[in-house]
């Protein structure tokens, strides 16, 4: 064990039952490389994690059918800061415009097709190493359901520019696999 981990046990060891003290305890780990290595398609610093990730996709399979989730052209952002702190907007790109010409008075129709190809979160985040799971602690969501919830996402690959995770319970069923790249 080397010195900087020692240090890391220590401290970490005695700040366990506090939840921001898991929290520097894994942050530690990431920034001295504790991190699987790329081969375990992981992370070996902060910066593979934190960051601004832009959407490249979110897949979602049922019953052996693959079907893009808020439809062909949907843009996204993920903010990943280093405070843990994250931000998630998904927005299809087929949203119809209102005819009212206000967001406050759309149709049934018009918010239908909003709230079912767009979603919007944010709150506190987690990754934990030995099981490759990043946890969303969710202050706030579009879908008040979420408000106040915990989520896991399996990390599949955290590599380069790449990051991709699976949601075992995607909003329509299956299992939803969301890949996103670096913002430049």
């Amino acid at each position: 064990m080397t010195r900087s981990s020692q240090v890391i046990y220590q401290i970490g060891w005695k700040t366990m039952d506090n939840p921001m003290g898991k929290l520097f305890v894994v942050a530690a780990w990431v920034l001295l490389g504790g991190a699987f290595s790329a081969s375990g398609a992981f992370a070996q610093s902060a910066n593979d994690v934190v960051g601004t990730w832009t959407l490249v996709s979110s897949i979602t399979e049922l019953d052996g059918k693959k079907t893009d989730q808020f439809g062909p052209g949907a843009k996204g952002m993920m903010s990943l800061d280093a405070g843990g702190r994250f931000m998630l907007t998904i927005i299809g790109a087929d949203l119809p415009k209102f005819a009212s010409n206000n967001r406050a008075t759309g149709t049934p129709e018009e918010n239908k097709a909003v709230v079912s190809k767009s979603i919007a979160l944010f709150g506190t985040y987690s990754i934990n190493l030995a099981d490759k799971t990043l946890t969303l602690k969710i202050e706030t969501a579009t879908f008040p359901n979420w408000n106040a919830t915990e989520q896991k996402r399996s990390l599949i690959t955290v590599s380069g520019d790449e990051l991709k995770y699976a949601t075992a319970r995607a909003s329509g069923g299956g299992t939803a696999t969301v890949t996103w790249k670096r913002a430049k």
